[in-house]
């Protein structure tokens, strides 16, 4: 099985697991886990019927482990673009902010300028 698996932030990185058939390995390594309890399990029934349980429990585990981690990671990178876009947007509204204050204080400065040589020619005119 291959799925991705969230990292930090909005980073991912495939994996893959092997899920059947169950190899040596994997059954060596859960050999060396330790036991939590001093109580040791018990198997109520049939071993082979407590096996193919354990086995679908492992697999649905397995499975929606999968589901999960490729699901966060997913919303990892969505929520990574999202803040992406949302400061571009920022950063525009504040350029055009900007260059509004400018326009309207050139448009300004235009206005004064006029009334101020309007004036100096009706003065300069006397």
């Amino acid at each position: 099985m291959f799925h991705n698996q969230p990292l930090s932030g909005a980073l991912y990185e495939p994996v893959s697991q092997r899920l059947l058939p169950l190899d040596r390995q994997w059954s060596q390594g859960l050999v060396k886990v330790p036991w939590p309890t001093a109580n040791l399990a018990e198997v109520v029934g049939g071993r082979g019927a407590t096996l193919r349980v354990l086995i679908r429990e492992y697999l649905f585990i397995s499975l929606f482990r999968a589901c999960a981690e490729s699901l966060a990671s997913e919303n990892a990178s969505r929520r990574a673009a999202m803040e992406r876009a949302d400061k571009n947007i920022t950063d525009l509204l504040e350029e055009l902010h900007a260059t509004s204050h400018r326009l309207r204080q050139s448009g300004i400065d235009e206005e004064l300028f006029d009334v101020v040589s309007g004036f100096e020619a009706l003065v300069g005119s006397r």
